[in-house]
């Protein structure tokens, strides 16, 4: 039933069984069931309830295990992004003050990201530090500008091959840039640099005692990140980085122990506000490159980021534009400070969604933390091993490449796992911004050969060659639809038939090929009859079936007489109820179905109120009560329609129902 008519029912019903004659509650049936608390929306769902607002002691504890996760990972990122520590806690803030205070997502966490610590390193190894400012402060500009204009779901459009890939493709650099500093050594450089010096790493590496505590530390760092989640429960509450910060920084003030710790600065002298000279390397298509690159990979990884801890909790969905503009600030103001690109973080999201946080002060707080200390106790830092640090990257970059990802895939789409697969080595091979834009060359490449399924049928019928094609017909088809062409003129037939009324999709270039083989095949002198499918029809040519369709139900045709004309008797029948649609439609009103059987009485006593007023009646055992129109009773209740104003007649009725009427009484519109 459409919304109208559900309107309409919902009117009908309500007078009838909800109110007596002059508005009053009837004298017979049950009372009116008590209305919903929360109606239906346009979409068919109730309107979810605000969640329970969270205390402020949770929200503060919740931001305290978001700085402890956060605290190493903001000095690792930064060192393994070839800049100073300082500059990954500045960022770390900036993610937690600005982005955090932002509208778009409530629970996720930003900050400098693994995820980019390899881009971030290639771009000073090539620009500078002094450069990554301007860089950063104009991705920040472009991302908001991308949120402005509505394009913050156009990243959900993308294959998730090329999301896993991608991220392979990161983490799989990022662990083996980590292993040198893991065993306090430099990495060579790119990333096929670093795999083939691992042999050389691990000979250095047994032949130097302090080099082997170091990887002592960062192996059992990666070890604790793995376990940790088996842990008792009030154990495994205690992030694992921290633990193994911890225990690094035991094993480093221990006599004899000369591992490399994180030496860190100033943090307000660390701050490198981009001047003219830098503005200047705009002009550099390196940098445009650059900053076309932090942008895409910026709000890809954020947004795909939401949409995951959006999985992990059940409060406030992301509004995925708000957020790109929210990240674009933050991205702005870290370039203004010359600090790390801000992304949302996985890793500090789920610590803060599993520490009970329901609003964004458990995020905004972090920043607070992480600024305090970083400016209070700044001593504390030097005394983290390198190594430990470089041990929880190496575990990020290991749960980015998600080695498992790639068997399943394969069970799943061969041919997503080939996109998968040349997008994770291309990044390797190359940098990320080529890979990403190979993979998604080759997706693209892959849904034009699925959707360009074309079957093609020939065969030959006494004097006639017959082609039947099917399907989607692209130029990626041609060569296909070429040979079945030739075929049908090599087969000798004074008659060539070409049926394409199966083709859902005709390209110009399969068209063109088609109709110059019709004009040469009739200038040879052939019959040929072609059948193209017809990609336009008239609004008053569809067919019944077709209309059936569109509606999604069954309509019946029903004759509305005129009024004072002579009337037949309408035949008992049961016209098939109309399904329930998906969802109501905004207009729509509530009625409620009483299931309870009519007294013995009921048609009598809805005579002698409504007698002359034109209304359709419920069925009952003995029929229905007409009016001007007449109305039919049946086991599902009788299908009233308002009569003309003339008075109707108690009793003109034909209906012969066995019902108990219990159903409810549709009530349709007639012309007056």
């Amino acid at each position: 039933m459409s919304g109208t008519h559900a309107a309409k029912v919902g009117r009908g019903r309500s007078r009838f069984q909800g109110t007596g004659v002059d508005g009053a509650p009837p004298a017979w049936g049950p009372p009116m069931p008590p209305a919903p608390s929360a109606p239906p929306t346009a979409s068919g769902t109730a309107k979810p309830s605000k969640g329970p607002k969270s205390d402020i002691g949770t929200e503060i504890t919740a931001s305290l295990v978001v700085f402890l996760v956060a605290l190493p990972l903001c000095i690792g990122v930064a060192v393994a992004s070839g800049v100073p520590a300082e500059l990954g806690i500045i960022s770390g803030v900036i993610g937690g003050l600005v982005v955090g205070a932002a509208r778009g997502s409530t629970l996720q966490v930003s900050g400098p990201a693994a995820g980019l610590a390899a881009l971030v390193a290639e771009t000073v190894l090539e620009h500078g530090v002094a450069m990554l400012g301007v860089i950063v402060l104009f991705s920040g500009l472009l991302q908001i500008v991308l949120g402005l204009v509505r394009l913050g779901r156009f990243f959900q459009a993308i294959s998730l091959a090329i999301i896993q890939g991608m991220l392979a493709g990161i983490g799989l650099p990022l662990m083996f840039s980590q292993a040198y500093p893991m065993m306090d050594a430099k990495a060579p450089g790119t990333p096929i640099e670093n795999m083939a010096g691992i042999p050389g790493l691990l000979a250095d590496t047994f032949a130097n005692p302090q080099a082997l505590i170091a990887a002592g530390l960062g192996i059992v760092t990666v070890v604790l990140s793995f376990l940790w989640k088996k842990a008792p429960g009030p154990v495994k509450k205690v992030p694992a980085a921290l633990v193994a910060v911890g225990i690094g920084i035991a094993v480093a003030a221990l006599p004899g122990v000369e591992v490399r710790t994180l030496q860190v600065g100033n943090l307000l002298a660390s701050i490198d506000v981009p001047g003219p000279e830098q503005f200047a390397g705009l002009a550099d298509a390196g940098i445009i490159t650059a900053i076309l690159t932090f942008t895409v990979i910026a709000s890809a990884e954020s947004l795909f980021t939401a949409a995951a801890v959006d999985r992990m909790h059940d409060g406030p969905r992301t509004r995925y534009n708000p957020e790109l503009i929210a990240q674009g600030a933050g991205n702005t103001a870290a370039g203004l400070l010359g600090a790390l690109p801000i992304t949302a973080v996985v890793a500090r999201s789920s610590a803060n969604v599993q520490a009970g946080a329901k609003t964004r002060l458990s995020r905004v707080l972090h920043g607070v933390w992480l600024l305090a200390f970083a400016l209070l106790l700044p001593q504390v830092l030097a005394l983290i091993p390198i190594s430990v640090l470089a041990g929880v990257l190496v575990h990020s970059g290991w749960k980015l490449f998600a080695p498992e990802e790639f068997p399943k895939m394969w069970r799943q789409d061969r041919g997503e796992f080939a996109v998968m697969t040349i997008t994770t080595l291309v990044i390797v091979a190359t940098a990320l911004l080529e890979g990403v834009l190979i993979g998604l060359a080759a997706g693209i490449v892959l849904a034009a050969l699925r959707m360009s399924r074309t079957v093609i049928r020939r065969h030959e019928e006494e004097d006639t060659a017959k082609v039947v094609m099917a399907g989607n017909a692209t130029f990626l088809r041609l060569p296909e639809v070429i040979e079945a062409l030739e075929g049908a003129a090599e087969a000798g037939k004074p008659r060539i038939r070409l049926d394409l009324t199966g083709v859902t999709h005709l390209d110009h270039a399969c068209r063109s090929q088609v109709e110059e083989f019709v004009a040469q095949q009739r200038g040879k002198g052939l019959r040929v009859e072609l059948l193209m499918p017809n990609e336009k029809r008239e609004s008053g040519q569809r067919g019944a079936a077709e209309e059936t369709r569109e509606t999604g139900q069954k309509r019946e045709s029903w004759d509305f007489p005129e009024p004072g004309a002579a009337q037949t008797p309408l035949p008992h029948r049961t016209p098939a109820p109309a399904p329930a649609p998906d969802a109501p439609s905004p207009t729509a009103e509530w009625f409620y179905l009483d299931t309870t059987p009519m007294p013995e009485d009921f048609a009598d006593r809805y005579a002698e109120e409504y007698a002359g007023q034109g209304y359709g009646s419920y069925g009952t055992p003995r029929g229905s009560y007409g009016s001007a129109q007449e109305s039919y009773g049946s086991p599902q209740g009788s299908y009233g329609y308002y009569g003309s104003p003339a008075p109707s007649t108690p009793g003109t009725g034909t209906g012969t129902g066995t019902g108990t009427g219990r159903q409810e009484s549709y009530g349709y519109y007639a012309d007056r």
